[in-house]
């Protein structure tokens, strides 16, 4: 009869898909029953709803709910066993417990995870907004809509080929066998427009926007649209151009994509695995131009989908990475924050292997310096220029290690403030000296789905025009 009221407790409380003091109280009796004095766990629950639609009609409506767990055990050897489940009632922990176990015996001796030194500190109180949930009839009428009115913007546009409208709601935990005890629920709501418009005797054109927001009612539909519109009608009348070195500006979505292509520079995991450009010994190295500043702010109140702790229960901090162009801190996890003698940052994830990731890039100027060439802007600028607003094909086009990228891109070619948008073009480089060449950074900051970021100039950056 217990277990019984566990199982439906834990799937079917009306506040939470995830009871953490029922999971703590099911660890704490199993580890018992198995002699285990050291344990920690992570789970995580998903229910999304999502709708596509093509020409009025929908497409494709799902509907998912997701539940898993990672949960790694001590043995009195110090081995750690390491199992992870989607069974999250008292069986299915009662079989990952005896898994770990089985699997600790594997373990290495000499290299042994640890909890985070901060896993039972205070954490920030972000308050995250948590919707009400909608139907999908309803989200299906919403995206319908969208669509009519983004194809009603311009005679050219015939079609919305991608389309997509999200509503989640998400929860982590993380407990341990030393008390520390993480719960946190929120929820997220997301629109992807992207279309297609045809012009007689010219090519196909295509552009896209996106939206988040953490509830439906404040998601942005309408600048959606217009974004999507004005970008696909300013890609209508295009020409090829020739293979050179150009200025380049980047746009905040196009450099964060870059920047995040490279994230392996900032990442203690991947530097200790031999992934990265940098070394263990690069903190302190000028790796830009002095008046880059790079941060990553996963508590940035726009950030609509921060969570205040990350898989090892470490609190989320934001984290000052580059300053005046020099690399100062690194992210880490409990377990590279040991090996570099400081502390966990809040960016990893629980697995076989703990990962490390940023959550949310944030790319400003720095007030002490000056750019290289203060008469660019984006709104005023007599010098031709390439402005770059989508990469392409990031996973197959970026050598992360080596720092070298070859890529597609949407853009414009600009002259005397005339935009024209460019056919097909590839931008190759070295991240490093992109960082180096950087010669303006303008003063706003944007923010976008990905982070924030001004526009950031580039001079002699080489393209190759398609024909």
């Amino acid at each position: 009869m217990e277990v019984d009221k566990m199982n439906k407790s834990i799937t079917n409380s009306k506040t939470s898909e995830l009871d953490p003091i029922i999971l703590n109280n099911l660890l704490e009796k199993y580890s018992e029953e198995s002699s285990i004095n050291k344990w920690d766990m992570g789970a995580s629950s998903s229910r999304d709803i999502s709708v596509q639609v093509q020409q009025g009609n929908a497409k494709q409506l799902k509907g998912s709910q997701r539940n898993s767990m990672t949960l790694r055990v001590w043995n009195k050897n110090n081995q750690v066993g390491i199992t992870s489940t989607s069974d999250l009632t008292s069986e299915g922990i009662k079989k990952a417990m005896k898994g770990a176990i089985e699997a600790s015996l594997f373990g290495n001796e000499k290299e042994s995870p640890e909890f985070s030194s901060l896993a039972k500190s205070e954490l920030e109180d972000i308050n995250p907004k948590i919707s009400n949930s909608h139907t999908i009839d309803q989200l299906l009428s919403i995206l319908k809509k969208a669509e009519k009115e983004l194809i009603d913007t311009h005679k050219s546009i015939d079609s919305v080929p991608y389309n997509g409208l999200n509503e989640s709601y998400m929860e982590r935990i993380y407990i341990n066998s030393e008390g520390a005890n993480r719960h946190m629920r929120l929820s997220q709501s997301s629109i992807y427009l992207y279309a297609k418009a045809e012009e007689e005797n010219k090519k196909p054109r295509s552009a896209g926007g996106i939206r988040i927001n953490s509830n439906l009612e404040e998601l942005d539909i309408d600048s959606c649209i217009s974004e999507t519109s004005d970008k696909l009608i300013s890609h209508l009348d295009y020409k090829s151009i020739e293979t050179n070195k150009y200025l380049v500006c980047f746009t905040p979505e196009a450099f964060l994509q870059l920047i995040s292509a490279f994230s392996s520079m900032f990442n203690a995991r991947s530097i200790i695995d031999g992934l990265s450009l940098m070394k263990e010994d690069s903190l302190g190295n000028q790796i830009s131009v002095p008046n880059l500043n790079i941060s990553d702010e996963g508590l940035h109140p726009k950030n609509v989908g921060a969570f205040s702790f990350d898989g090892e229960g470490t609190p989320t901090q934001n984290i000052q990475l580059v300053t005046n162009g020099i690399l100062t801190q690194l992210l880490h996890s409990e377990a590279t924050a040991r090996k570099f003698g400081v502390k966990p940052t809040g960016h990893a994830g629980l697995g076989a292997k703990v990962s490390v990731s940023p959550d949310w890039l944030v790319v400003s100027k720095s007030e002490s310096e000056m750019d290289k060439d203060e008469s660019l802007s984006i709104k005023n600028t007599i010098k031709e220029y390439i402005l770059i607003d989508e990469l392409s094909a990031i996973h197959s086009g970026v050598k992360a290690s080596q720092g070298s990228f070859s890529l597609p891109f949407d853009g414009w070619i600009v002259n005397d403030g005339k935009k024209t948008s460019i056919e097909a073009a590839t931008v190759a480089g070295d991240i490093l000296k992109v960082l180096s060449s950087i010669v303006k950074i303008e003063d706003e900051q944007i923010v976008t789905h990905q982070g924030i970021s001004p526009h950031v100039w580039v001079e002699n950056m080489s393209i190759t025009g398609e024909a």
